[in-house]
């Protein structure tokens, strides 16, 4: 059985997927790739890991959690499972290009393949493909819309400057 939750963030509602046990998608509702709803999946709140993952994202938006903690099964090849991986490495705050991912994976030639499959990523913010930016510095595409992954940013550089004028 495949359930789903709503969770209304700073930057739109969020649709949340599970399995039951795991995370399996988190969408903005207006992402590209986002997963079309069926009509066997049931709305259900409090389904594992629902709870865990609105209280993670509530931290996240808060300023308050910088890693998130929750058990993820993403379907994809092993390209992109490679890829997804190396995504959760960008620190909080950070960001790296398309390239430098490419180099982090193994395949330095492989900068439009990786862009490729950051933009499949099922569970965008909590596997963090929001910090990939162009070689140049400036953002490039997102499936939930330059605007959010500017808000993503933005939020992370303030909150990260928040916790070093704190230390």
């Amino acid at each position: 059985m495949i359930y789903f939750t709503f969770y209304d963030s700073p930057i739109q509602s969020l649709r949340l997927v599970s399995d039951g046990r795991s995370l399996i998608g988190l969408y903005m509702i207006s992402e590209k790739h986002d997963a079309i709803l069926q009509s066997d999946w049931r709305e259900d709140e409090s389904a594992a890991p629902f709870p865990a993952a609105k209280q993670q994202l509530t931290a996240y938006f808060s300023g308050s959690l910088t890693e998130f903690d929750l058990p993820l099964q993403l379907q994809g090849t092993p390209f992109q499972q490679r890829v997804w991986e190396a995504l959760k490495t960008i620190p909080y705050g950070r960001t790296m290009s398309y390239g430098e991912l490419a180099q982090t994976i193994g395949q330095p030639n492989a900068s439009r393949a990786v862009g490729l499959a950051n933009g499949r990523n099922p569970v965008s913010i909590v596997v963090p493909c929001h910090r990939v930016i162009g070689a140049n510095g400036k953002l490039t595409g997102y499936g939930g819309g330059i605007e959010r992954k500017q808000w993503l940013l933005n939020h992370e550089r303030t909150m990260q400057l928040k916790i070093d004028l704190a230390i």
